[in-house]
This record gives structure tokens, sequence and C-alpha cells, in this order.
């Protein structure tokens, strides 16, 4: 009888769920293949460039080190704008459903025109900080200590990519914006879109077509500025042309713009970019130890990153789709559909975990080829493939808790967790790994699995509490 009653609990659990798995996905898919999309613009600029040639692909990952080291704050402090108006939309969403008077809701959409034009601002002052952070490392990028040919290859890739980052925050502005509001789809497309550009444009400048010389890096770093220009301006055409945002942007006004907003932004918004910024820090930091071994060590730790980065955008895609379902029915105040979203999202994630795991391990001998030709390589990008596999399951599930607690807009402690565990642990014990231990560049991809098995522990801990806390306030008004 026990059993029988335990397996009918357990139905009915899961049957309580299924509908979450169902909604979480329904804003997720779009989510994931756009950052699927993004990562694999990664990956082909890293298969065409590795087979024009060995230094071109060192001199990609080593600037796309440095320069997603800053841009990953940058655009983890825009991401802060999706809780908030995802707050917000879930209780104008909750008054439409209660027939509430014309005032209320009307207050709740100038709001959501307010974070939006407060947003605008927050994130030029971002592209502004992140210039004047990434242009005076031009001159000196040979203080990094690489090879003098891979730096001659990666100045002017750099150059370019810099130059990118006004265009590409504004892309991800409005897509955390859309997001907010619940929409996923539109981000897909136009990233989807723009992306294939972005490779139709490596293989022309890269290889030299249609009457332009072999470029390589460089080559690459033309598609990509051209391709993240048309980002923006195409978001912007979508919003205008669609009723139910373009008043969103029509009913902003002048006197929206307070600093009060933009400090609320930044309270929010800081604390996630530090957060990415420990996690980015510690993998830029990887690519410079790592490059002092050999360009050979530095081009199969870019290959076995990039695969770890395909898996890594799905898990990132569910966070998206949790953070978004959290905040909407935080702001309806039901915390019982928070629970079950959050839940539903950690079990997607192990999934998509166990697959992307599975793949690295079955086809680890077969994977670096298709980056490059190079049998040294080929082999230490191999035994990394090993370790990434085992870290999937840390890195996926300290992503979703993170995203979880962006949701219900607690930012400050899993800032200082991501801190301490990714360069406070990590760094030492990688250094020590890789060098004083002599375990080369395996030593450095061990520290990794340490360093995200930490949040990941940690970031779940903190949730649960947070949300017992938040009942509990719910019952004593």
């Amino acid at each position: 009888m026990y059993l029988c009653t335990r397996f009918c609990i357990m139905t009915y659990t899961f049957r309580e769920i299924v509908p979450y798995y169902k909604r979480n996905l329904k804003v997720a898919f779009p989510v994931m293949l756009t950052q699927l999309g993004a990562a694999l613009v990664g990956l082909a600029d890293s298969i065409m460039v590795g087979h024009y040639g060995t230094a071109d692909l060192a001199a990609v990952s080593f600037s796309n080190a440095i320069f997603f080291t800053v841009m990953v704050f940058a655009m983890g402090a825009v991401m802060g704008i999706t809780p908030l108006v995802g707050h917000v939309h879930g209780r104008l969403e909750k008054l439409l459903q209660q027939s509430a008077p014309a005032e209320e809701i009307a207050h709740k959409r100038e709001q959501v025109s307010s974070y939006l034009a407060n947003g605008l601002i927050f994130t030029f002052l971002m592209c502004l900080a992140s210039l004047l952070l990434l242009a005076p490392c031009i001159p000196y990028l040979d203080a990094f200590g690489q090879e003098p040919v891979v730096i001659a290859c990666a100045r002017p890739y750099y150059i370019l990519i810099v130059l990118s980052i006004i265009p590409f925050l504004l892309f991800c502005f409005s897509k955390q914006f859309l997001e907010g509001l619940g929409n996923t789809t539109v981000a897909m497309v136009i990233t989807l879109a723009c992306n294939l550009l972005n490779i139709l444009l490596n293989w022309v400048f890269i290889f030299g077509h249609w009457g332009f010389e072999p470029m390589g890096a460089k080559g690459a770093g033309i598609a990509t500025l051209i391709a993240r220009a048309l980002m923006p301006l195409c978001f912007f055409a979508v919003m205008f042309w669609k009723a139910d945002w373009r008043k969103y942007i029509v009913s902003m006004r002048t006197r929206m713009i307070t600093r009060r907003e933009i400090e609320h932004l930044l309270a929010i918004g800081t604390p996630i970019g530090l957060q990415s910024f420990a996690e980015a820090f510690l993998f830029t930091a990887s690519f410079v130890i790592i490059g002092w071994i050999s360009k050979e060590a530095l081009a199969a730790h870019h290959v076995a990153n990039q695969m770890c980065d395909l898996t890594f955008m799905l898990a990132q895609g569910i966070g998206a789709a949790t953070t978004i379902r959290v905040s909407h029915q935080l702001g309806k105040g039901d915390l019982h559909a928070v629970r079950m979203a959050s839940t539903a999202s950690i079990h997607l994630c192990l999934l998509m975990n166990t697959i992307g795991a599975s793949i690295m391990l079955f086809f680890r001998y077969q994977i670096p080829y298709i980056f490059t030709g190079d049998p040294e390589v080929a082999n230490i990008a191999s035994t990394l493939l090993v370790i990434g596999a085992l870290f999937q399951y840390a890195d996926g599930l300290q992503c979703i808790g993170a995203a979880m607690l962006r949701g219900i807009q607690d930012v400050r402690v899993p800032m200082r967790i991501a801190l301490f565990a990714y360069i406070g642990v990590a760094l030492p014990l990688g250094l020590y790994l890789t060098f004083p231990a002599g375990l080369g560049a395996k030593g450095m991809w061990m520290a990794f699995v340490i360093a995200l098995a930490i949040p990941a522990v940690l970031f779940h801990i903190r949730f649960n509490r947070q949300l017992k806390r938040l009942k509990y306030e719910s019952k004593s008004i």
C-alpha cells in the first residue's frame, strides 16, 4: 500500500510538472536556437580560420578571449533588464486578467516604457565603458606573452571586433527587453539570419572569393563587424512594425529618464555583469596561461572550448527562459509556479548536459579534425574533451541556478559566490596543476570542474532559502 501511494504521488507530481516543461521549452527553444546560432558563428570562424592557418586560429582565440572578458560583463549588465521588465509584465498580465481599472494598467505600461528609455541610456554607458577598457589594449597585445606570429594576425582582427561592440550591445539590450515581455522568437530569427550572412562573408573574406584577397583572421573580423551592425537595425525595425511593442517606444518621454532608474538598473545589472565577468575572466586567463605552453596547446584549448560553448549555449537558452518564467510568475504572486518552473528547467538542463557530454566522449577523436588537420592539436584536444564532458553537469546547473536567482532579482550573493569560485579558487589551482604539477592544459581544465561545481551547489541552496523567505513574507502580509 505504501509503495502504491508513493507511486501515485510521483505520477501526480510528474503530471503536474509536464505543463511546465512545455511552457519552459516554448520560451527556451527560440533562445536556445539564438544562442546556438551565435555559438555556431564562432564555430564557423574557428573552422574556416583553422583551415586557413594555425597561427590565425590562435589569433582569433586569443583576441576573442580578451574581447569577451569585457563584453561578457557588459552583456551581463544589460541582462538585468529582463527580470525587471518580466516582473512588471507579469503584474500587467494579472491586472488584465482581473479587468483592473484602466489607470492601473496604464501605469504598468508606463513602467515598461520607462525601463526601455532608461535601459537604452544604460546600454550606451556600457558601450562607452567597454570601449574605454578594450581600445587601450590594442598597442599592448604583445605584452600577454603570445608568439609574435599570433600577435601579428590578432591585432587587425581585434580592432574590428572592438568596433562591433556598440551595435552588438544594442542588440543584446533589445533582445533582453523583448525577453522580459515574454518574446524570444524575434531574437532567434534576427540572430540566425545575420549569422548566416556572417558565415557567407567569412567564406568571402577569409579565403578570398568574389574578387577579394584572402585575409585570414582579418577577414573574419570584417564579416563579424558587418553582421553585428545589422542586428540592432533589424530589431528596432521589428519593434516599430509591431503595434504592441511600438507603443512602448512612442510613449517614451525624456522625463522618464532619471538618475534613480539608472541607478536601479546599475544595482541589478552590475552584479550580474560581475558574475559573468568572473567566469569569463577565468576562461580568458586560461587562454593566456595555456598560450604560454605552445600555440598547439592554445589551438587545442580553443577547439575543446568551442564544443563546450555549444552545449553551454543550450543551457543558457534554458536559463534565459527560467529567468523569464520565474519573473513572470513572481509578478503574478504565484510562488508555487515559480518552484515548478525552476524544477522543470533543472530537469531539462540535465537532459541537455547528458546529450552534450555523450557527444564529447564518443566523438572525442573525430571532433578535433573538424577544426584542424594538425595531429598534435587534435591529440591534445581529444583529452580536453573528456574533461569537458565531465564538467557539463556542473556548468549547466550553475547556469540554471544563476538564472533562477536572477528571476527573483537576487544578484549580489551569487556575484560573491562566482568571484570566489572562479577567481579565488580556479585560477591559483589551475596555475598549480598546469605548471608545478606538470599536467599542462589538462590541469587548467581540471580546475574548471572544481570551480563550476562550487556555484552549482551554492546557487541552488540560495534559491531554496530565498523561496522559503518569499513564502513566509507572503503569508505574513
